[in-house]
């Protein structure tokens, strides 16, 4: 995938583990699969911006924290 993917993705799994919440958590608030959640840590997707938001909003962190 690309580069900023990959990036989105390892700032997202940052943020989730300094809130001490899991993947699993953190996909049942998103309201998708665990595994595409992964999938958007390891930047093997390209993340929608309206999931960007509502991801940031479940970590209750601005959305520019997960933008390079």
């Amino acid at each position: 995938m690309s580069e900023l993917s990959i990036t989105i993705g390892q700032l997202i799994r940052k943020e989730r583990q300094k809130k001490k919440i899991s993947q699993e958590h953190l996909a049942l608030r998103c309201g998708i699969d665990r595994s595409y959640m992964g999938r958007i840590e390891r930047g093997q997707v390209n993340v929608t911006v309206e999931k960007l938001y509502l991801i940031a909003s479940i970590l209750d962190i601005e959305v520019k924290k997960l933008l390079p």
